[in-house]
C-alpha cells in the first residue's frame, strides 16, 4: 500500500522512524547462533581471559559500533549475547554467576537504548523493564538507580506528561544522596517539568544539576559518566524548545554542539536535528534547513530513528517557507531519504 512518506514518520506507523526507513522489525535473538557464541565465550581462556571479560569487551565494542553506525547493526548481537549469558549462568557459581547476572542486566539496558534510538519505544520499554527487574537480583543500587533514570529519559522521549517527573524523582530516591546518578535523575526531571509547562521548576532543576557537576565529577560509579556541562545544556535547550522559547533553545543547542567531543557522532546528529527545529520555531528557516541537512547526513549514516523523528518535525515546521531555496533543498533531501512505500 502506498503511503505518504512524511505521514509514515509523523503517524508512527510500524515501529516508528526505523520501520519507515525500510529497516523492518529488528530480528530477535537467533537461537541457532547462540551455541556457537557460547563456545566462543567459554574459549576465552585460550586468550588469557574469562567469559565475563570477553562479554564485557564485546559490549564495549557494540556501544562503539552503535555510536558510529547506528542501532540496527548492534541489536541482533546484543540480543544473542543476552541468551549466551543466560546459558552460561546455568553452570556458573558464586562470583561468576553474580557477574554474569550483572552483565545480563547491562546488556538488557543497552538493548533498550538501541530500540529507543530506532524509535521502537514498545521494545525499549520491554527491555528496560527486564533490566530493572534483573538489577534487583544483582544488588547494585547504582545500576538500579541508573535504569530507573533511563525509564524517566524514555518517558521524556515519548513526551509522557504523566510519568516522566515521577520516574525521575524515583531515580533520585534510589540514588546515593548527592551522587552523579541523583544529578542524572534531576536532569530528566527538568525536562519533565518543561513538558508540563512549568518553566520555573524546569530551570531550577537544571541549575541544581549545574551546581552539582564539580561535586559529582569524582563519583566512582561507572554510570552516567557522560554527565557534563554540554549534556546538561542540551537538556536545558530541549526544555526551552518545548516551552516555546525557540530562539534561546537554538542558541544553547548550537553552543553545546560545538563543544561536543568528536566521538559523540550520533548524538551530535540528534542535537543538530533538535537545534534545526528550534531555528524553525524561531522563524529562521534558512538556518533551520542548513542545520537540518547536517543532521540528515548523520541520520542516513546511522539509521537513527530519533534523528529522523526530529527531522520529520522540522519538515513540517518548514512547510510555510517551502519555496525558499534552502528549505526546498532540505525537503527534497529528506524526501529522498524515505521509502516510497511501507
Amino acid at each position: 500500500m502506498a503511503l505518504d512518506r512524511r505521514d509514515v514518520l509523523r503517524g508512527g506507523v510500524g515501529i516508528g522512524a526505523a520501520a519507515a526507513l525500510g529497516m523492518g522489525t529488528p530480528a530477535a535473538a537467533d537461537s541457532s547462533a547462540v551455541p556457537g557464541l557460547v563456545r566462543r565465550a567459554r574459549s576465552a581462556a585460550a586468550y588469557g581471559g574469562t567469559p565475563v571479560e570477553h562479554l564485557k569487551r564485546l559490549r564495549r565494542l557494540l556501544i562503539d559500533s552503535d555510536n558510529m553506525l547506528g542501532p540496527a547493526r548492534a541489536i541482533k548481537e546484543t540480543r544473542d549475547h543476552i541468551e549466551v549469558i543466560k546459558e552460561l549462568r546455568r553452570e556458573a557459581k558464586g562470583a561468576d554467576r553474580h557477574d554474569l547476572m550483572e552483565l545480563q542486566t547491562q546488556y538488557a539496558e543497552f538493548a533498550s537504548w538501541l530500540y529507543q534510538d530506532l524509535g521502537d519505544f514498545e521494545r525499549a520499554r520491554f527491555w528496560l523493564d527486564r533490566a530493572f527487574d534483573w538489577s534487583h537480583t544483582v544488588g547494585d543500587g547504582d545500576l538500579t538507580s541508573y535504569v530507573m533514570a533511563r525509564k524517566a529519559q524514555l518517558a521524556g522521549e515519548t513526551r509522557d506528561l504523566v510519568d516522566v517527573v515521577d520516574l525521575a524523582e524515583a531515580a533520585q530516591r534510589l540514588a546515593r544522596p548527592r551522587s552523579r546518578l541523583a544529578a542524572v535523575g534531576r536532569t530528566y526531571e527538568s525536562y519533565g517539568h518543561a513538558l508540563r509547562g512549568d518553566a520555573s521548576e524546569s530551570q531550577r532543576a537544571i541549575d541544581d544539576v549545574h551546581g552539582a557537576l564539580d561535586r559529582v565529577a569524582d563519583d566512582p560509579t561507572p554510570w552516567g559518566v557522560w554527565l557534563n556541562t554540554q549534556y546538561v545544556e542540551v537538556h536545558r535547550a530541549q526544555g526551552l524548545e518545548v516551552l516555546g522559547k525557540h530562539d534561546q533553545a537554538a542558541d544553547i543547542f548550537m553552543t553545546a554542539i560545538k563543544a561536543l567531543p568528536e566521538d559523540f557522532h550520533r548524538d551530535r546528529g540528534v542535537y543538530l536535528a533538535r537545534a534545526a527545529v528550534a531555528h524553525a520555531g524561531a522563524g529562521v528557516p534558512e538556518q533551520a534547513a542548513e542545520v537540518g541537512l547536517q543532521a540528515l547526513t548523520v541520520a542516513e549514516d546511522t539509521g537513527s530513528g530519533r534523528i529522523f523523528k526530529e527531522l520529520s518535525r522540522l519538515d513540517k515546521a518548514l512547510f510555510p517557507w517551502q519555496r525558499q531555496p534552502e528549505v526546498a533543498q532540505f525537503r527534497a533531501a529528506f524526501d529522498a531519504a524515505l521509502p516510497h512505500e511501507a
